[in-house]
């Protein structure tokens, strides 16, 4: 099977979740700037959320454009992911109402680390799909990242109850490493460009 039906299901599937998070920003309803400062740590949540849906998004498309072939596991792997995802507007909210509690904080962590899960059982599925020796799978095996992300949120997952911030500036760490594309996936030289 080839990969566009599922790459634009899942694209319209972000673009879903994006126009979610977006929706959940108030207007504010004095016409001065002191009305955005109550918005500022919802603001702040918003942004930090819209960076981890490009990420996977910007990931995403550069992992199926090395998978040659999927099947029903990659299809329900992928769906995990999907779903994990689109629990990040709701965290997201929770954590923008209640920027120093620890559990928003902690469940926004939940949902990263699920995410990361997902992705890990994505990539699987795909190595056990296109074979161990796929060009994939061999990509696959380069890089660290993927192994301390889930680390550093079950740090912060239990950091948030000392203290929120804590944890916040933890998720943003991990964003940090993955807003640079997954180079695995980057052409190598002399290779044609997707």
């Amino acid at each position: 099977m080839a990969t566009t039906r599922l790459e634009a299901f899942s694209d319209g599937v972000l673009a879903i979740i994006l126009t979610i998070m977006v929706l959940e920003l108030k207007v504010p309803h004095e016409p001065d700037l002191a009305a955005l400062v109550p918005m500022v740590p919802t603001f702040f949540g918003y942004l930090l959320s819209f960076i981890y849906i490009g990420i996977y998004w910007n990931n995403h498309h550069h992992l199926f454009h090395a998978v040659e072939r999927i099947g029903g596991g990659i299809m329900w792997a992928n769906l995990g992911l999907l779903f994990c995802l689109s629990l990040v507007p709701v965290v997201t909210g929770w954590v923008g109402e209640h920027p120093t509690a620890p559990a928003p904080s902690a469940a926004y962590g939940v949902v990263l680390f699920a995410s990361a899960m997902a992705w890990r059982i994505l990539e699987g599925q795909i190595v056990r799909v296109n074979g161990a020796a796929s060009d994939v799978a061999r990509r696959l095996k380069r890089g660290n990242k993927s192994y301390l992300s889930p680390v550093l949120y079950t740090a912060a997952i239990a950091l948030a109850f000392v203290h929120a911030w804590i944890a916040d500036a933890m998720y943003l760490l991990v964003a940090l490493l993955w807003i640079v594309p997954d180079r695995r996936f980057e052409p190598e030289p002399g290779e044609p460009v997707a």
